[in-house]
């Protein structure tokens, strides 16, 4: 595998460590400017609501550049936010750094996996993928504790100062590894890539994106519920707890790569049917302390298998202009968070018990199979009628009969 994955995955580690650092640095900040902590937890959303604005604006806008140039620009957006997140002399000030630093987080995932598929041999196109992931999965293990402490006992400044010098490094990584790459090879221009996304199977996959990974956040944004409540573990555990959910979506996410490219299709059905079945089994695994433990790795691990496929797929079904939708994708997975999470506080809020937002993960995981069917099911049909109208215009037309 190219070195230029391991400067994509540096950058992934970045980003990845400074979307989900907040959640744990809520209170520390709440109390520092003068917030309650729901309030404080605005920084998180303005952050989602960053990605989901800048993946498709930021793709498009950058359509007729290098891509080379693109990601080294997007970093260095990346870092001024965290660096104006650092200065914030108020509350509004970090709430507006904190959109400013999610604005190239999508389109540096949709960028960066094209340029990944383009460094490697074809049947290796998942892989690829799956190892700039892995900066973001890694993040959640290694990344956001060694943050968090440092946030805890340095100021949570000190944090997003680190941050922003793990996206200088990346910088330095993608100048020195990402091979230059021609402008008019890079780019089909922003016709060429806003008429990919009038595709039906484009959408059909991203809503594939947002049912699985919905799936996924409807059950995790109340794991911590589930682990106390359900399971009778002390609050003091929870930590150690989403560290072993990290292991098994590093895990999850590289078996995913393997596994795609030898079946795309099979490996997306495989891991959301896996997803369905876990999920549905946590009432069980909640019961006791050692299955609940099992029951966060798995999921980690069945949720981040689909990762990589769901991104090709976007790709596969946007040829003609992968960069807008792939970064689209990106705004898909924040969509399925908070999307998630409110299905699964609904379920919560029903009073049928603290296991109840797994039960609806798993009603969503199923909603995507079958959304990915439908997906699979046009491309189908089309390739039918296309077949179909190639025979037809190479068949000569029979000669009439002659009558006597």
């Amino acid at each position: 595998m190219p070195l230029a994955l391991l400067a994509l995955a540096v950058g992934a580690f970045g980003i990845g460590t400074t979307e989900f650092v907040m959640m744990g640095l809520l209170p520390d900040v709440a109390d520092d400017l003068g917030v309650s902590v729901p309030g404080a937890g605005h920084l998180v959303s303005a952050y989602a609501l960053g990605v989901v604005v800048g993946a498709p604006l930021l793709a498009a806008g950058t359509a007729r550049l290098s891509r080379r140039t693109v990601l080294i620009g997007l970093m260095a957006l990346f870092v001024a936010g965290n660096a104006l997140s650092v200065l914030a002399p108020g509350y509004d000030w970090l709430l507006a750094a904190r959109f400013l630093s999610g604005l190239p987080h999508g389109a540096f995932f949709g960028v960066g996996a094209v340029v990944a598929t383009t460094l490697v041999a074809p049947e290796r196109k998942a892989r690829s993928v799956s190892l700039m992931f892995l900066g973001l999965t890694v993040a959640n293990v290694v990344g956001v504790p060694v943050a968090t402490l440092m946030g805890q006992h340095l100021g949570w400044r000190a944090t997003f100062l680190g941050v922003s010098a793990i996206g200088l490094a990346a910088i330095a990584a993608l100048a020195a590894l990402v091979p230059h790459d021609r402008v008019t090879a890079a780019a089909t221009g922003l016709r060429g890539e806003l008429a990919a996304l009038r595709s039906l199977p484009v959408w059909l996959a991203l809503s594939t994106t947002v049912a699985g990974f919905g799936a996924l956040f409807a059950a995790y944004s109340y794991i911590t519920p589930m682990l106390t409540d359900a399971a009778g573990y002390a609050d003091a555990s929870v930590t150690l707890l989403l560290a072993l959910f990290g292991v098994g979506a590093t895990a999850g996410n590289l078996l995913g790569g393997r596994l795609a490219d030898r079946s795309m299709r099979g490996t997306l059905f495989g891991g959301l049917t896996a997803l369905a079945a876990v999920l549905l089994l946590f009432p069980v695994l909640m019961r006791a302390e050692w299955s609940a433990a099992a029951a966060v790795t798995l999921l980690g691990l069945a949720a981040f298998v689909t990762g990589s496929p769901l991104q090709l797929m976007v790709m596969e079904k946007a040829a003609a202009g992968p960069s807008l939708a792939s970064s689209a994708n990106q705004a898909a997975f924040n969509l399925a968070n908070a999307g998630g999470a409110w299905i699964g506080g609904l379920a919560l809020a029903s009073g049928s018990g603290p296991t109840s937002p797994a039960l609806a993960g798993a009603a969503l995981a199923v909603l995507g199979l079958g959304v990915a069917g439908a997906a699979y099911a046009v491309d189908r049909r089309r390739e039918v009628v296309r077949v179909g109208r190639v025979v037809a215009a190479h068949v000569p037309d029979e000669p009439a009969m002659s009558h006597h």
